[in-house]
């Protein structure tokens, strides 16, 4: 049986679809279609289920899958020890994290990273959604929510905070906000609440029920530049905000919200060490920014210190969740 097709029909079974398997693959989605089919044709029954929405797991498939896990685990076992692994890191790491995290906080110093190691592919997804591990849409995730099912290694990696923003231009136009009270008839800026992707995004429920919203986007960075054109009030990380000059804290001793960032990779990837050398590289990159992404004073070694504590307390494969009888 070639070692390849079931490679293949591994990847289609985490993803759920043809063009992600491929995208996984580095390869055309016929060519998984093609492997597919010669897999079945080898093991004498259909192994996947088409579907509109994408490709399911048939009871044969079902079977095969643990086998072929166990296949996997045993190459990259092979694979890890192998003289030439150790020569340097080599292969690709796909990380999604959310937008604004994404974008200001990890991608100038995976760069950096990438270039001390010419050999690794960084793919970073920072994306106003929830990328998700169990489809393997990226190796390793950065998202607002604790993983709570599947072999997953998970990470408390950082507590963050957020404020009320309003541009100087919006302040000096518009009256005084020195209470809560103070808010009624402002002009807001915020998520589109039906496509929140979740429910930590609903800051202004904790605050502040607006009675006019001047914008409403999916995107933390479109927020941010509309309050810096003056067009309203928003609540935005102080690692996007904060050292903008063309902003103030509004409220900022009773307007500030406090969030987690959690980070996990499969279990059986852990291994691997250009996983590993990532996972750590990410960790080290957050505890060196303590003070932006929680407003802490600068030298203040303490809150990180019980942080760190904190992560490693909670860096433990979670449980997978027996299915319901």
């Amino acid at each position: 049986m070639d070692w390849d097709n079931l490679r293949y029909f591994l990847e289609l079974a985490r993803s759920g679809t043809l063009m992600s398997a491929a995208r996984r693959l580095e390869v055309d989605h016929t060519t998984v279609a093609r492997r597919i089919q010669a897999l079945e044709k080898e093991v004498g029954a259909p192994l996947f289920s088409r579907e509109s929405g994408g490709h399911r797991l048939t009871e044969a498939g079902r079977r095969l899958q643990p086998q072929v896990e166990a296949m996997e685990s045993a190459f990259r076992t092979v694979e890890s020890a192998a003289p030439a692994s150790q020569e340097g890191l080599s292969g690709l790491v796909r990380i999604g994290a959310t937008e604004g995290f994404g974008t200001v906080v990890l991608a100038p110093q995976l760069a950096l990273f990438a270039v001390r190691h010419p050999k690794l592919t960084i793919d970073l997804l920072a994306m106003p959604r929830l990328v998700h591990l169990s489809r393997r849409e990226a190796d390793i995730v950065i998202s607002l929510e604790r993983p709570a099912r599947g072999p997953v290694v998970v990470t408390k990696l950082t507590d963050y905070t957020l404020r009320l923003y309003a541009s100087k231009k919006y302040l000096a136009a518009h009256k005084p906000i020195k209470t809560r009270e103070d808010l009624r008839g402002h002009t807001f800026i915020s998520y589109v609440d039906d496509l929140l992707f979740s429910k930590e995004l609903q800051y202004l429920d904790e605050l502040h029920r607006p009675d006019a919203f001047a914008l409403r986007s999916t995107s933390v960075l479109a927020q941010h530049s509309a309050v810096v054109a003056g067009a309203g009030i928003a609540v935005l990380p102080a690692f996007i905000a904060e050292n903008d000059s063309a902003l103030r804290p509004v409220l900022p001793g009773q307007a500030n919200f406090t969030r987690t960032f959690w980070m996990s990779m499969p279990a059986e990837t852990k291994h691997l060490g250009r996983m590993q050398t990532v996972w750590n590289f990410l960790r080290e990159t957050v505890q060196a920014r303590q003070a932006l992404l929680l407003l802490a004073p600068p030298g203040d070694e303490n809150g990180a210190s019980q942080q760190q504590q904190q992560q490693q307390q909670q860096q433990r494969p979670a449980r997978p969740r027996r299915p319901a009888p």
